[in-house]
């Protein structure tokens, strides 16, 4: 590929640009942003608190919780305070080595909350299908290593993408990231070379988790429901059923908000690219929010917990 002189070779520094299109209100848009991250702190921190504190919730299920709470936190961290620098401060500009961090973390974290909905969909599936064999399968060194590897599938998937940028890309077209954060394809969109390598990779890397866990999570749920639907009393089926909604109302939310996303992002060419910033925001920032409130609402245990939390 011939290189124009327009091109920049290996930039040491990038450039956030925000909304385009939305830049005179971006510090209002930055307000709702905000207030997610806030009560994402505050709700998953709690969440912790009482996992940790409660020695009756030294279960399987709630560690996984506990995992994905620590992860929540994580991919917000990653995301929201240099986005709110661009909106507030106007603080765009970002170190290229600090911008693939930044990119690594939050799609390893993504990655990481996919696969932690997996083990709790399979923890869930043994306790209510074969509750007699649920303790000796699932325990505290089998949860570990189960954490342990989900995040290296994560690591392992994401770090050949960092490789492929940092190593292959000398010249781009600029410097400019029309987005409010660091995200895969924005930044392979700038290089001034041949980027199919990239994304075909990034497809793979989106295929591979959602494709893999969505599955399983489904062949899961259709098995828990076949077995709870086959439970001859009514309270019986109710109780298995109360133990899955939180899981099922979490799960639902992540992979509807990720498919639409996709979907938008390869086909909506006509949508204006403010609405494929503005969603792809909320769609990484929903379910750091949501997940405290929705274990925190469906969850007795937790519910009781809290209370005794706050009274104390």
């Amino acid at each position: 590929m011939s290189i124009s002189n327009s091109t920049i070779f290996m930039p040491s520094v990038l450039t956030l640009r925000g909304i385009p299109g939305l830049e005179s209100v971006q510090c209002w848009i930055g307000i709702p942003f905000f207030v997610m991250y806030l009560v994402a702190i505050i709700g998953n921190s709690l969440l912790l608190i009482i996992i940790k504190t409660e020695r009756s919730l030294h279960e399987p299920m709630y560690i996984f919780l506990g995992m994905l709470a620590v992860t929540d936190i994580a991919l917000a961290t990653s995301i929201v305070p240099k986005m709110l620098g661009v909106y507030w401060f106007h603080a765009q500009e970002i170190n290229f080595d600090s911008c693939l961090l930044q990119m690594c973390l939050i799609h390893a974290f993504q990655g990481i909350e996919s696969g932690i909905l997996l083990a709790m969909a399979l923890d869930r599936y043994v306790a209510i299908c074969h509750p007699l064999r649920h303790s000796a399968i699932f325990t505290h060194q089998v949860v570990t290593q189960i954490g342990a590897a989900v995040t290296l599938r994560a690591a392992i998937l994401v770090a050949p993408g960092f490789i492929l940028i940092k190593f292959r890309f000398q010249f781009y077209h600029t410097t400019v990231i029309s987005h409010s954060y660091c995200e895969h394809m924005a930044i392979v969109k700038l290089a001034a070379e041949d980027i199919r390598i990239n994304k075909i990779y990034g497809l793979f890397v989106a295929f591979t988790v959602a494709g893999m866990d969505l599955t399983f999570i489904t062949l899961s749920y259709v098995q828990i429901f076949i077995t709870v639907f086959r439970l001859p009393q009514k309270e019986a089926r109710l109780k298995a059923f109360n133990t899955c909604t939180a899981h099922i109302c979490v799960f639902l939310q992540l992979y509807l908000l990720s498919f639409f996303s996709f979907f938008t992002h390869r086909f909506g060419s006509h949508i204006p690219p403010y609405i494929h910033i503005l969603f792809s925001s909320f769609y990484l920032l929903v379910p750091p929010f949501l997940n405290p409130l929705v274990y925190g609402a469906k969850t007795k245990k937790i519910r009781i917990h809290l209370v005794k939390l706050l009274c104390s």
